[in-house]
């Protein structure tokens, strides 16, 4: 529709005609461009229930789902990219620029100067005064790139023995390897952090040009993980010296040998965090493997805790809050997860039909977490204190309401289901109202999950049970890395350059959250 002014009619009804058409354009552009809008809140709003749903039952299928909208979201606002600069109007470009983050400061600067017009183009002049200069800061993005770092150890001979004298280098985290460790902590952070698997990280390589087999990974990741390991020790030390755990498991495909076929083993996550309740000890999560999912293994894990541990109602942790002796405790007391109650009711709003008891019982638990997000981070006493006054008032009216709702509804249907899982576990959940070290959920462990449910195909190439205990030993140093803000690769790629040479009574040093300052 758009004419360059030499080709508009002089006569008033033709440019009157014109502008109405070029109005009617707009109009349909508009209309498009809100019902766009309409969708991708729609779809946003869609996202976000599944992202909060995203640990129930089906969490694979929500994962799968997520993984749509998230592609839809995509299409659409790149779509809507296509058209908008036809319908912009003003105050849309001021206000995008205005909505602009600045380029971080810590990344690296390329200038590129570009040279003005030798002569005026108004006068012909060539005699210029420097006026200042326009700066324009873009985000380019240059590939990952392979170097190759010679070790030149310069040898001599004392003129007065003849004893030959060598330079001495750091120990390589491959005993006569080729990788350096940055390359070593490129691929454990790609397999375990980014959910690579090894033969997709052979075919990337391959295209730079490098000749990387999975097995010859594969073998680094093996010896690497030895070199780990009084370090990953030093680390379960910590995780279990604290009286407060949050643990949790999922299943994970583990191919057996020889039989061609998958297994169904378990990796086990707990987790120590006392950052909601202003505890200054550095958080860490360290994992387990099982071949299966039996209460020996919870129990063999646990065995030096003493507190309180988070957890849902997986029957294998039972016995380990009952007491070995008379007369005497509990070692370890249930906390109870709301979360997992919420989750039961959540279930049944998703289903056909109305569901009122469900849908009051999710705002009331709601009311719950207003007040846990306001005190999150305050000392324990404060904690205590706003959880006696505020929360345990509700949470007594919720109970009575429920007895009430037991009475009404059929005993089969599933409401009452949900009902009595969460009276079953009264104690329990009711147990963080007097302690303010004691959190209302378990979502501490099941955020630790989140990476496993990720990356857990990438895991089948190990095909032993080994692979999932190096597997479990490694996601242990990244996402306590992660936990503690640090960059899991940079992280590993110091800890290989020196891990080889440190001495054994200061590997503590190592930890992420005492290399820090230096990193």
């Amino acid at each position: 529709m758009e004419q360059s002014l030499s080709e508009l009619p002089d006569d008033v009804e033709s440019l009157r005609a014109i502008i109405a058409a070029q109005a009617d354009e707009l109009a349909r552009q508009s209309e498009r461009l809100r019902s766009r809008d309409t969708l991708i809140e729609k779809l946003k709003a869609q996202l976000a229930v599944l992202r909060r749903a995203r640990f129930g039952a089906s969490s694979e299928k929500i994962e799968r789902s997520i993984a749509q909208l998230e592609l839809a979201l995509e299409d659409i606002e790149a779509a809507d990219a296509e058209i908008e600069g036809s319908v912009r109007s003003v105050s849309d470009r001021e206000k995008a620029k205005r909505s602009r983050q600045p380029l971080p400061d810590h990344l690296p600067r390329q200038e590129v100067v570009h040279q003005a017009a030798c002569t005026c183009p108004v006068c012909g002049g060539s005699d210029f005064i420097r006026n200042g200069e326009t700066v324009t800061e873009v985000l380019d993005y240059v590939p990952a790139s392979f170097r190759v770092v010679r070790h030149v150890q310069p040898r001599f001979t004392c003129k007065g023995c003849d004893t030959g004298i060598k330079a001495t280098m750091p120990s390589l985290p491959i005993e006569r390897g080729k990788p350096g460790p940055g390359l070593v902590a490129h691929v454990l952070t790609a397999k375990y952090c980014d959910h690579l698997p090894l033969y997709r990280q052979s075919e990337i390589y391959a295209r730079e040009g490098i000749d990387l087999s999975r097995s010859t990974m594969a073998d680094w990741v093996g010896k690497v993980g030895a070199l780990l390991e009084p370090l990953v020790a030093k680390l379960r030390a910590h995780v279990f010296a604290g009286s407060r755990l949050h643990g949790d498991d999922t299943p994970v495909p583990v191919l057996e040998p020889g039989k061609g076929k998958t297994k169904t083993g378990r990796l086990w996550t707990y987790v120590r965090d006392g950052r909601p309740w202003g505890d200054d000890t550095p958080p860490a999560v360290f994992y387990f493997y099982s071949p299966d999912r039996k209460g020996e293994h919870p129990k063999a894990h646990l065995a030096s805790f003493s507190g309180t541990l988070h957890a849902d109602g997986y029957a294998g942790f039972r016995d380990l809050y009952e007491a070995t002796q008379p007369n005497k405790p509990a070692a370890i007391q249930e906390a109870a997860c709301w979360a997992h109650v919420r989750r039961k009711f959540f279930d049944l709003t998703t289903s056909p039909g109305t569901h009122p008891v469900a849908e009051e019982t999710l705002v009331r638990i709601g009311h719950l977490y207003d007040i846990e997000r306001a005190i999150r981070g305050a000392p324990p006493d404060r904690r205590k204190t706003t959880r006696q006054n505020q929360l345990k008032p509700k949470v007594e009216a919720l109970r009575r309401w429920w007895d009430k709702m037991l009475s009404e509804l059929p005993r089969s249907s599933n409401t009452a289901e949900a009902i009595r899982y969460a009276i079953a576990r009264w104690t329990a959940l009711c147990r963080f109202l007097d302690d303010g070290t004691i959190e209302i959920d378990n979502n501490a462990a099941e955020r630790m999950i989140r990476p496993i449910a990720l990356g857990r195909k990438n895991w089948l190439f190990a095909g032993s049970d080994k692979g999932g205990e190096r597997a479990a030993a490694v996601l242990s140093l990244i996402e306590t890395a992660k936990l503690n803000g640090l960059n899991p690769e940079a992280y590993l790629r110091q800890v290989l350059t020196c891990v080889a040479d440190y001495p054994i009574n200061r590997i503590d040093d190592l930890l992420p959250w005492n290399i820090a300052p230096e990193q």
